[in-house]
């Protein structure tokens, strides 16, 4: 079997697990194509934005920082506070990803949220080549934030009403995404623990300063218990 036809196979199965991502980077990508568009920048801009930044969150804080005063420093701590978790991504799929050759680039670009969640618990399929699974998932849920944001781009010039809040669907996916994961029984431990990480880290270091205090304990409870919450 050719290269091609292994490929087709890897995307045809890892099509089904994205779904849950389509909807909500469809939803999620039109939201930050409306809001981009309402802050002075058209479809072009929009679309390079997110097939070159991809950051998801971060391109909804960017919109702030797009239409002020540009502070490179602040820009650039920001970027770091707001993504700081891909580190502990990256760290949890160093196995998954190891031996993929070339590949390793692009699925370390495009690793995101949603990505992570899916990658890091689905089972890879026996019949499935390892690298093109991976890589499937990173290539659709990266064309799905990109299209979504082209819609929203194309959309916005017909929207009249007040978009306040509109980012709001980021913080919704995210629990959607959240609560799917909930329903393995394996997974429920896990997700216990990030929960109560989460609000020890807030209430310790509050709103602003909570994200990398929060992974920090999360990825300690599970090295030391991971035996434990394995089995």
């Amino acid at each position: 079997m050719d290269n091609k036809k292994i490929f087709k196979k890897a995307l045809y199965t890892a099509f089904p697990n994205t779904i849950p991502v389509l909807t909500g980077f469809l939803v999620l990508g039109t939201a930050y194509g409306v809001l981009m568009l309402k802050s002075g920048y058209g479809t072009l801009w929009s679309v390079m934005m997110s097939a070159l930044a991809f950051c998801g969150s971060m391109q909804f804080v960017a919109i702030t920082l797009l239409t002020t005063v540009f502070n490179p420093i602040q820009a650039f701590m920001l970027s770091i506070m707001v993504n700081a978790r891909h580190l502990f991504y990256g760290l949890a799929m160093l196995e998954k990803y190891r031996g993929l050759g070339k590949a390793r680039f692009f699925l370390i670009y495009t690793l995101c949220d949603e990505t992570f969640s899916i990658s890091s618990s689905i089972a890879l399929p026996e019949d499935v080549d390892r690298k093109y699974f991976y890589l499937s998932i990173s290539l659709l849920n990266y064309l799905y934030w990109v299209l979504g944001t082209f819609i929203g781009s194309i959309l916005g010039r017909f929207i009249t009403f007040n978009t306040k809040g509109l980012d709001f669907v980021l913080t919704a996916l995210f629990v959607v995404l959240f609560l799917e994961q909930l329903k393995k029984k394996e997974n429920r431990i896990s997700g216990i623990i990030g929960v109560v990480a989460a609000a020890a880290a807030l209430l310790v270091f509050g709103t602003g300063n909570m994200v990398i205090p929060a992974m920090i304990i999360i990825l300690l409870i599970l090295l030391v218990g991971r035996e434990k919450i394995c089995c």
